[in-house]
């Protein structure tokens, strides 16, 4: 593609307009301009709306292949690559996922985080050559993000994990996106022109986000990392999360202090087998063996204590 042709590309794209009302914004006070982006960021939630059926559609398909032993893998450029990356790194500590089985890939890799790694955006074959060193199975799913919808890595990462059997999820921010039409499941968040023209970490990039957070958080309550709206899966590796796992406990079954801490200790931290041991009557390793046999479900395995 010549240069000519990719400015026409950019031109055509809804993230990429030009506002000329807005011409004048560098001349404004401080205060106006922060209510401008604040007014901005108000209508991303209601675009991010149109597509929940579409999201919790992905959502099922994503979690049918997660209990299935499949992994979650994000692929994308820039601003796109590093959240798929930061909701990849935060995983673990919140459901106590393991750290291959969210996996965030940026054209460039691990060093394109804090800077531009000039042309890996544009790459089809570094992104097939990224998910060629995941082993991908028909378990699992890549989910391209892209605000234009046509960076060819993430295009590249859908078209080559389709036919390799994979789900496929494409996110992008404009209608009729070579990366929706690429994949399975098209999600398109169209938020509308930036702020500032073409500055796609604004108002696309905070859709990305939500769209983001619902792709990985309601797939792990399907898979049962929660009870409720408590994260019983919690990794509790710090000071902090210690006190918030022996919160958990509390709040779900109102147990004293001591109890907690007898059953944290029995169950080594484990906040899922905790709860189990206090609501059930039962021992840890009982516990351990119930939560096996419901596939992690809390709920599954209190229902089978109660037998």
């Amino acid at each position: 593609m010549t240069s000519h042709d990719l400015r026409d590309q950019l031109a055509s794209l809804t993230t990429e307009a030009f506002r000329p009302e807005l011409a004048e914004i560098d001349r404004l006070p401080t205060l106006d301009i922060a209510r401008l982006m604040n007014g901005e960021d108000a209508g991303v939630p209601a675009a991010v709306a149109t597509q929940l059926p579409r999201i919790a559609a992905a959502v099922d398909a994503v979690a049918a292949r997660m209990g299935r032993g499949g992994r979650l893998v994000y692929a994308g450029a820039g601003t796109a690559g590093r959240l798929g990356v930061l909701d990849a790194s935060e995983c673990p500590p919140t459901f106590g996922t393991g750290p291959d089985q969210v996996v965030g890939l940026i054209a460039g890799g691990p060093a394109a985080m804090v800077t531009s790694v000039e042309g890996a955006e544009d790459s089809e074959e570094l992104a097939r050559r990224d998910l060629d060193a995941l082993k991908l199975t028909p378990d699992d799913t890549v989910v391209g993000v892209s605000a234009s919808g046509r960076t060819p890595y993430a295009v590249g990462a859908v078209a080559h994990a389709r036919s390799l059997g994979a789900l496929t999820i494409g996110l992008a921010c404009n209608e009729g996106s070579a990366l929706a039409a690429a994949a399975e499941h098209a999600i398109e968040v169209v938020v509308g022109p930036e702020l500032l023209t073409g500055s796609t970490r604004l108002k696309a990039g905070t859709a990305q986000k939500l769209v983001l957070n619902m792709l990985s958080t309601i797939t792990m309550i399907r898979l049962g990392k929660t009870y409720g709206n408590l994260m019983v899966d919690v990794r509790a590796s710090n000071d902090k999360l210690r006190a918030r796992a022996h919160r958990i406990v509390a709040l779900a079954t109102g147990a004293s202090d001591a109890d907690i801490g007898k059953a944290l200790t029995e169950t080594g931290g484990e906040v899922k087998h905790a709860i189990l041991t206090l609501l059930a009557g039962v021992d840890g390793p009982t516990a351990s063996r119930l939560l096996e046999e419901s596939g992690g479900h809390l709920r599954t395995a209190l229902t089978h204590a109660a037998r």
